[in-house]
Order: structure tokens, then C-alpha cells, then sequence
């Protein structure tokens, strides 16, 4: 690709195992299923459904040099992501997700995103000393990175010049790494995508609803934050106050990436024009069009 990225993704990029039974489940569960193996990682996932609202992502992650490295490059291109900046090792292998979920909601998960830790400072390379910006001549587009980058990494991102004229829309990978966002309620910079339960573990304290949680992130110093609470309201808080929204209620038939589907969902409607109110709905109707499974993967 030669043209100009809309958007740069910067996180995990591996390969999706997901298990999903139509059964309730629980510890020790042995139910009938379905396996499916597709390309995911918070990043790309996020990357596939701007590419499905018309936007040219690009990626700056970890891939291996593996055959399921190549593979997983390949159905990037075909789904229209640009591959050009990312990090290919010939000694990392290319990361998995293992995800089993039930009809009452995400049983179990294990990331195994070492690659991309490993890789660290590697992968910014082409926004820090390379094609796409530098220290001197920052970046100015906007930024979807996830929390699967180290503490080290994200606490640099904070402060780097060469991401300050950037816009940055982060989230976490999962309520058990929402702590490394707390680089960006430091630098108050970026707007954070969580959940009511991430949002609790960033402020240390737990909230009944998310326009509470959206606005003590934004006291304890985040630009703006924007909190998600499954079925029940969302809100959005920032420097021109307060809103929220509610979602669809739908029948819900799978759960892993509705956060990145939402998140994803959000920033193409801002890059379109979408006022604060009308972005906020976009999103909740596309995560909703996603776990009914009426959106396709």
C-alpha cells in the first residue's frame, strides 16, 4: 500500500481460539460447541471494523515470521489493513488468544501476547524514527493503541513527543491490565475506552453506574473517558461535559471483541462529523449489531 494510513492501530495482532457454547457453563464444564480460529488481538480487531466503515488502517504490532505469521499478514491484507509497519521477528512467534464462552457470557481467556512484550520499543519505529513521524515532526492523525504493550511501553507512549499532536483513543485488553493505563491519567492525554469495572480498578474504588465512573476518571485527570456497563447506560465525559446513552437490548450470542466493536465504531463516527450524542449512539447500536451476531466478524 502507498497511500496515507487514516489511522495507525498499535497493539496486539495474533490469531483468535475461540470456543462458544449455546449451554450455560461453568468450572469443569464439558458442553458441545463450536471452535473457530480468526485473526484478532484488541488492535486488529479494532483495525477490521474501521476498515469496515471505510477507513485505511494501518498496524504497528508483533508478527512472527512463522507460518501462522504469514498466514495471519495475508487475511490482514485481504480485509484491506496496511501490513507495511509492522514488526516481523525471525525469533518471536506470532501471538494467540484463547477464549471460551457460554451462553452466560465469558467462561475463561488466556492471552498469550509475549511477542508483542518482548518486541516493545520496536514496534513504534516508524512513528519515532521512521516514516511516519518523528520526535521533531510528531504524528498528527489519530491513534487506536491497546493496553497489551508493557507498563514501560504505554508510560513511554504518555510522554513521547512524538506522539504529542497525536489522537490518541486507548483502551485496555482486559480489566486485568487496565492498571497500565494509568500512565495516561498522569499525562492527561487520549481518550480512554473502559469498562465499569476497568474504570474502578484505574480509580480504586467501585461505581454503580458509568456516568459516575466516566467522571471520576476525568477528576483523577484523564482528557476524557468514555465508560461502557454492558447493557445498562454508557457515558462519555470530557471537557464539554457529561453524556450518556443507552444500548440496545439485544440477545447476546458472543462477547469477545464487542469493546474493540464499540471503541472502533466510536472514532469512525467522530472522524465522519458525528456530534458527541450521535458517535455515542453509532457505537452502541454497531456493539450491539455485533454480539447479537447480526455484524460479521
Amino acid at each position: 500500500m502507498t497511500h496515507q494510513p487514516d489511522i495507525l492501530c498499535i497493539g496486539s495482532v495474533l490469531w483468535d481460539v475461540i470456543g462458544r457454547a449455546t449451554l450455560h457453563m461453568q468450572r469443569g464444564s464439558d458442553v458441545p460447541g463450536r471452535i473457530t480460529r480468526l485473526p484478532g488481538g484488541v488492535a486488529l480487531n479494532i483495525a477490521m471494523t474501521l476498515a469496515r466503515f471505510g477507513l485505511r488502517p494501518a498496524l504497528l504490532s508483533s508478527v512472527g515470521r512463522d507460518a501462522q505469521g504469514d498466514e495471519l499478514v495475508a487475511e490482514c491484507r485481504a480485509l484491506g489493513l496496511d501490513t507495511d509497519y509492522l514488526y516481523r521477528s525471525e525469533d518471536l512467534p506470532t501471538d494467540r488468544y484463547m477464549a471460551v464462552e457460554g451462553a452466560n457470557g465469558l467462561i475463561a481467556a488466556i492471552a498469550d501476547a509475549h511477542s508483542l512484550e518482548a518486541a516493545g520499543s520496536k514496534i513504534l519505529r516508524p512513528l519515532t524514527d521512521g516514516p511516519l513521524g518523528t520526535a521533531d515532526a510528531p504524528y498528527d492523525g489519530a491513534i487506536a493503541l491497546d493496553g497489551n504493550l508493557t507498563e514501560t511501553l504505554l508510560s513511554e507512549i504518555a510522554e513521547h513527543p512524538a506522539f504529542a499532536r497525536a489522537d490518541l483513543r486507548i483502551a485496555p485488553a482486559s480489566p486485568g491490565k487496565a492498571l497500565r493505563l494509568a500512565p495516561f491519567l498522569r499525562a492527561a492525554r487520549g481518550t480512554l475506552y473502559v469498562n465499569l469495572e476497568e474504570a474502578g480498578l484505574l480509580c480504586q474504588c467501585t461505581f454503580d453506574d458509568a456516568p459516575q465512573a466516566a467522571q471520576a476518571l476525568l477528576d483523577r485527570g484523564a482528557a476524557r473517558a468514555i465508560v461502557t456497563n454492558g447493557g445498562q447506560p454508557c457515558a462519555d465525559a470530557g471537557p464539554d461535559g457529561l453524556i450518556d446513552a443507552c444500548p440496545p437490548q439485544v440477545l447476546v450470542t458472543r462477547i469477545t471483541g464487542a469493546g474493540d466493536t464499540f471503541m472502533a465504531a466510536h472514532i469512525a463516527a467522530e472522524r465522519a462529523g458525528a456530534t458527541r450524542e450521535d458517535a455515542l449512539s453509532r457505537a452502541l447500536t454497531a456493539a450491539a449489531a455485533y454480539v447479537s451476531g447480526d455484524m460479521p466478524v
